[in-house]
């Protein structure tokens, strides 16, 4: 595997490796510059870049992460991302909130209430909740981030890890929290009651 600050070898023997065509290596070369993963330099050949200049949220580099993070430090990284922006959304839902968005997150609760004995029905109904909360935050970058990263860790199992058997009803409490702070209106309980979720919640699957 190619370290940092190492070179790409030269179209010539990389067309030969993968027996392909010079233009598909050169495309492919433009790919991960684009990616941030190489720097092509003239003169100099195309170097390998040190992961402080990927593109993270590219869906490629993010799944590639994801499914090479043997010790679960990047889903680490990825829950304290996401706890941090979906508290901000909490916060921002609590102050705005309307009728009918409180409406709405409550239905999701209540459904989750209701399909503890299905954990796939449960766990679906989970995500619709944070989904639907944060849409309702009105802060489009911060719910675009979000949802990038919480869709791609849901797709690795180690992000599910292993629930203790009372995860869902404790999952259930927490959320139920969230929603009466927004509900109140008082935004530094919602963002505090969302931030304890994620942590909490990835703290009890991942040992």
């Amino acid at each position: 595997m190619l370290q940092p600050g190492e070179l790409l070898p030269p179209e010539g023997p990389l067309a030969e490796q993968f027996g392909v065509s010079r233009t598909v290596v050169r495309e492919s070369v433009k790919r991960l510059q684009e990616k941030g993963l190489v720097e092509v330099g003239q003169g100099r050949g195309t170097q390998v870049l040190a992961q402080s200049s990927w593109r993270m949220l590219d869906a490629q580099v993010l799944s590639a992460l994801v499914d090479d993070d043997s010790t679960t430090g990047v889903l680490t990284e990825l829950s304290a991302v996401r706890a941090s922006l979906e508290a901000l959304m909490a916060g921002a839902v609590a102050r705005l909130r309307t009728d009918a968005q409180l409406v709405a997150l409550r239905e999701e609760l209540e459904r989750m209430a209701t399909t503890t004995a299905d954990e796939e029905a449960f766990y679906a109904a989970d995500v619709s909740f944070h989904f639907s909360l944060m849409e309702a935050s009105g802060n489009r970058l911060a719910h675009n981030i979000a949802r990038a990263l919480y869709s791609r860790a849901l797709e690795s199992p180690r992000f599910r890890g292993h629930d203790p058997e009372d995860a869902m009803q404790r999952t259930l409490d927490e959320l139920w929290a969230v929603y009466e702070a927004v509900a109140a209106g008082d935004a530094t309980a919602a963002e505090a009651a969302m931030r304890r979720h994620i942590d909490v919640g990835w703290e009890r699957r991942r040992f």
